[in-house]
């Protein structure tokens, strides 16, 4: 398992990790399987969408915020339950999988670090599972 610091740099983003996720595979020496990629924060997320048209990153967060907005009259004192529910409702961890060494994406597909209350330093994991043969 390999774990990368994250900065974000406002309290709603999606960061682009998928250089560094494949840097892992590489780093671990992973040639087939999968991986899970783990992000071990109550307010952050990690999913798998378009990374080639940076609208859809914004129509994403705007329907997100829209949806959950930062204040509703939530309970939790903190003034975050917006960004513990955003998280929940992404999920925190991705399984994609690995061949010939190579993440198996989509053409258009990215791995994203979704930010829900930022900006923060944050840390997100990525852990190898080799592929079995019989």
């Amino acid at each position: 398992m390999i774990g990368f610091n994250i900065s974000t740099p406002k309290r709603i983003c999606m960061l682009d990790i998928t250089p560094r996720v494949r840097e892992a595979i590489e780093e671990m020496g992973l040639a087939d399987g999968a991986v899970m990629v783990y992000v071990p924060h109550t307010t952050a997320a990690v999913t798998v969408n378009e990374g080639a048209d940076t609208d859809v990153q914004r129509d994403i967060i705007a329907k997100i915020e829209k949806l959950i907005p930062h204040n509703d009259r939530y309970h939790h004192l903190e003034g975050n339950s917006d960004a513990h529910i955003k998280s929940s409702l992404v999920g925190v961890d991705q399984l994609v999988p690995v061949e010939n060494s190579s993440i198996v994406l989509g053409t258009w597909q990215k791995i994203f670090f979704c930010e829900f209350d930022g900006p923060r330093n944050r840390r997100f994991y990525v852990l190898g599972l080799p592929g079995g043969g019989c």
